[in-house]
């Protein structure tokens, strides 16, 4: 680092022009708007706006024009309805591009050569600018892409539900969360090195296939095609299992060492370890027998108990709670942002939640 320049940036003074639909786009938006720069969000004075506006629950009334959907990802914008076709409009969009910092975008391929709004448009508007788009499949696949088309072509859906059960997706548009955190990634990458101007481009195809993990490995190694297994995990046992308490309450185990199931098996047992249960592959192995054997065991403990015997003996243990329980936890009041917005109060959980000591 001796000798190397280090670029002192403030947050607060970047200006961000977000011209982006949906989840991935404005999640990179209300990112750089939570930690105080000043975001600019531009919605399509010709439809309506951002398409989530009217994402609505059944229970949601529809004499607002904010949902509980759009308010997720969209905190703290300006917001102006613009269209890109009217002459006037298109110069007040080039006057917020030449005092942009950074340009976030999510065309479909050809729409931003269209509206003269590509990269290669906007740098010559603002020589300066970091200009971060998110696509579908790629800048070139003409495909409306759409977080569950992604789920279903990358893998997850075939290896989401239980064997027993139909398929399902991961409950959270998270393919649209991974690409705004390689966005922003690029975008910091691109602030941190002083690349101006820069276009930092990641698809949602991209994001999903980077996000496989040891899902990956596990197949490109060992030619290991995951099935649907619910919570469980293919590398360990008991691991993402769930056990029914005395009192009809759900809890699950996370136990990664050994360690952890000789405190788990003495815990509830207190006899030695059966042989068919002496390391982790030989659990995988015998799932079911395990965790016949754990049910046996569980269902005879009160869930407070249990909880709080495995915490003292440093046995990772979990309750299932649904989202009424996790927001009644003090822990998570200081996670939720409040604002008014277009005459609606909003609450939306925070996208940057780091903190710095």
């Amino acid at each position: 680092m001796y000798g190397k320049t280090v670029y002192k940036l403030k947050i607060s003074e970047l200006k961000i022009l977000e011209i982006a639909s949906v989840l991935a786009g404005p999640q990179v938006g209300s990112f750089f708007s939570e930690l105080g720069a000043t975001v600019t969000k531009v919605e399509n004075k010709t439809t309506g706006g951002d398409v989530t506006r009217n994402w609505r629950l059944s229970s949601e009334k529809a004499e607002h024009s904010i949902s509980a959907y759009y308010a997720s990802a969209n905190y703290n914008k300006r917001v102006q309805f613009l269209d890109f076709k009217d002459a006037e409009d298109y110069e007040t969009l080039v006057g917020l591009i030449q005092e942009s910092d950074i340009l976030i975008s999510n065309f479909k391929a050809g729409d931003a050569q269209k509206f003269k709004l590509a990269y290669e448009d906007c740098k010559k508007i603002n020589p300066n600018i970091i200009y971060g788009e998110i696509t579908g499949f790629g800048k070139d696949v003409k495909r409306t892409a759409f977080d569950v088309i992604l789920q279903a072509e990358t893998g997850y859906i075939s290896m989401t539900g239980t064997a027993e059960s139909t398929l399902s997706k991961l409950p959270v548009a998270f393919i649209d969360l991974f690409a705004a955190h390689q966005l922003k990634e690029g975008i910091l990458v691109a602030l941190l090195e002083g690349w101006k101007p820069v276009c930092v481009s990641v698809s949602l195809y991209d994001s999903a296939i980077a996000s496989l993990a040891n899902q990956a490995s596990n197949y490109l190694m060992e030619n290991h095609i995951p099935k649907p297994i619910g919570t469980q995990h293919p590398n360990i046992a008991p691991y993402g299992d769930i056990f029914i308490t005395q009192d009809n309450k759900k809890v699950i185990l996370a136990v990664g060492s050994e360690k952890q199931f000789a405190s788990l098996m003495e815990l509830l047992d207190g006899v030695p370890i059966s042989k068919s249960f002496a390391s982790n592959q030989l659990r995988v192995e015998n799932r079911s027998e395990l965790n016949q054997f754990l049910t046996s065991k569980i269902e005879n403990w009160e869930s407070s108990a249990l909880f709080d015997a495995c915490i003292e003996q440093n046995i990772p243990i979990g309750r299932v709670h649904n989202l009424k329980e996790v927001f009644e936890k003090p822990e998570s009041d200081s996670l939720i942002l409040e604002e008014v917005q277009e005459g609606k109060n909003t609450k939306k959980v925070k996208t940057a939640v780091f903190t710095f000591s």
